[in-house]
């Protein structure tokens, strides 16, 4: 049975709302905001320039100022009311290769010492969860990771860094990810993956979606290079297996 739960529909501008769900980073929360999504995509898109989601909350973009707001939102609700509970897409599993050296984890030896856990520890905890992408934005390719393992919930840097390298694997409070680029960035860096994570020339920028799954393989130095050199010559395939259900 299709839970429901209890939204919050506010003005966010002269042409778009925020629909928020509780404040909360769940599962549950993450496939009802991709049900209503999918669904106001395929019956209102003729109204609607885009949506863009987050852990909790939507914002719907119109084409048009919204001249009464009430009405809007009551529309929402009834839309809302409809989804039904459908398979969204295809949702895959990510297979990351991360390189833990500490010549690309800057923060791990401090994080060791902080969490009081060995250094393969931590790589472990890190790279055996299965992670969920709930969505993707800060920097276009930066996929936004639930299912951190609290033993590793590490507070994000006082004094973020000015640069911070391209494929930086990274935790900020209870969170994991990846930097798809070069920039300045406050999470605590604990390995690099080589691959790429948004090619603004393909059809589909960024090869994940929310919804999908993400796991980190452990990879060593030589290895990473043999994956990086892969990545610059375009031979390089991303390893991903379809979900069950």
């Amino acid at each position: 049975m299709l839970k429901s739960f209890q939204l919050t529909y506010s003005r966010f501008s002269e042409t778009s709302i925020l629909v928020e769900w509780p404040q909360y980073i769940a599962p549950e929360i993450l496939k009802d905001i991709l049900l209503f999504k999918n669904y106001l995509l395929k019956n209102e898109s003729e109204s609607i320039i885009q949506i863009t989601s987050a852990y909790c909350s939507i914002l719907i973009t119109y084409k048009f100022q919204i001249s009464n707001i009430e009405a809007k939102i009551t529309s929402l609700k009834s839309n809302y009311n409809s989804r039904q509970d459908l398979e969204i897409q295809i949702q895959k599993t990510w297979k990351i290769p991360v390189c833990y050296d500490l010549s690309f984890a800057l923060d791990l030896e401090e994080m060791s010492i902080e969490k009081k856990l060995l250094i393969p520890e931590i790589i472990h905890l890190h790279s055996k969860t299965i992670y969920k992408v709930y969505f993707i934005g800060f920097l276009p390719g930066f996929l936004y990771l639930g299912g951190l393992d609290k033993n590793l919930f590490m507070p994000r840097k006082k004094s973020p860094r000015q640069h911070i390298e391209k494929g930086a694997v990274g935790i900020g409070g209870e969170q994991t990810g990846i930097y798809p680029n070069a920039s300045p960035g406050g999470w605590n860096i604990i390995g690099n993956s080589p691959i790429s994570f948004f090619n603004r020339k393909s059809d589909s920028p960024c090869f994940a979606s929310a919804g999908d799954n993400v796991q980190f393989i452990s990879v060593d130095v030589e290895t990473y290079r043999e994956i990086l050199s892969q990545v610059e010559n375009g031979t390089y395939k991303i390893e991903s297996e379809v979900l069950d259900g």
